[in-house]
């Protein structure tokens, strides 16, 4: 059976002790949608949601809320984010978020992926709650996560 790394021995919890780890480059993307009523994707479209436009904000706030993860997420390592990018695209009957960030740290980014998916459909959610009381977030995922050596790595 697997272990899981964030208990210590005796059963309380602990953060994992990355420092013998080697600094790897870290990308991870997560993927999230937000279900809307077609009325609803119109006045975003339109950029008539009264809080203002939707898109730029769940951006931002997608965005801001992937570099805040450790603030957030218990035993989350701090990173230093060396990118996150957050996209929306907006279809028939729903919104999907993806985000993505970058790093070259000693511990994988995604938390901060998933954090970022997460606050953005929240952020859709609030600014539209107004006008749609049907809205339904869901299937945020893990999309990919992937580790490359660095430079130095490569030449020890």
């Amino acid at each position: 059976m697997a272990r899981l790394t964030h208990i210590a021995s005796d059963g309380s919890a602990k953060m994992v002790d990355v420092s013998a780890k080697p600094l790897s480059h870290r990308e991870a993307v997560a993927s999230g949608k937000i279900e809307l009523r077609p009325a609803t994707l119109e006045l975003i479209a339109s950029d008539r949601i009264a809080k203002g436009n939707v898109f730029a904000t769940a951006r931002i706030a997608g965005i801001q809320a992937a570099k805040q993860t450790p603030q957030l997420i218990p035993l989350c390592h701090t990173l230093g984010l060396s990118h996150v990018e957050l996209a929306l695209t907006s279809g028939a009957t729903a919104v999907e978020a993806t985000c993505t960030a970058r790093t070259t740290a000693q511990t994988g980014v995604e938390m901060e992926a998933l954090t970022g998916v997460t606050v953005a459909l929240l952020t859709i959610y609030d600014m539209c709650k107004a006008v749609d009381k049907q809205m339904r977030i869901g299937d945020v995922h893990l999309v990919r996560k992937t580790k490359t050596a660095t430079r130095q790595d490569l030449q020890d």
